[in-house]
């Protein structure tokens, strides 16, 4: 939920109220990283992913989820850039390049930009090098016409500035 839901007008959150929520998401975490990187085969390229229903059913939503973590509000965004990476390595190697592939297009700022190459080191100590695969899936969507001009330009931009 926005930032403006968690902290509406009125009375304040009990601490405690707070406090618990964050474990909740902690504990939540835990559990998709166990389920994401628990598996039979040391290497996750070789070993296919045993379905996490909550993940699958965040699949469709890379986009948004990365547009919200692009916002960069407090923990939510430890939060959310964690739970893409975990949805990225779930979903390889399709997951990782569109993750890689909709941080680099939607990012305005140098902080927001900040967060493609945080996300692309923590997915090569699990997978092989995502990012050839998602600037393929970026010239793919440019040769398709998938990106208005400004996106377009703001990708550019953004490549130039990582290079």
């Amino acid at each position: 939920a926005p930032a403006s839901v968690i902290t509406a007008p009125g009375p304040a959150l009990h601490e405690g109220v707070r406090e618990a929520c964050e474990r909740l998401l902690q504990l939540l975490l835990l559990h998709l990283q166990k389920l994401v990187h628990g598996r039979a085969s040391p290497s996750l390229a070789e070993c296919p992913a045993r379905p996490v229903p909550f993940l699958e059913a965040l699949r469709p939503h890379v986009r948004e989820l990365c547009l919200d973590a692009l916002r960069l509000e407090r923990k939510r965004c430890l939060w959310q850039h964690q739970l893409l990476a975990l949805l990225a390595v779930h979903s390889a190697p399709h997951g990782a390049a569109e993750a890689l592939f909709f941080l680099l297009a939607l990012a305005r700022t140098p902080e927001e930009l900040a967060l493609a190459p945080q996300l692309h080191a923590g997915l090569r100590a699990v997978l092989p090098d995502p990012l050839p695969a998602a600037v393929a899936a970026a010239v793919a969507q440019i040769h398709a016409g998938r990106l208005p001009e400004a996106q377009l330009a703001q990708l550019l931009r953004n490549l130039a500035l990582l290079l």
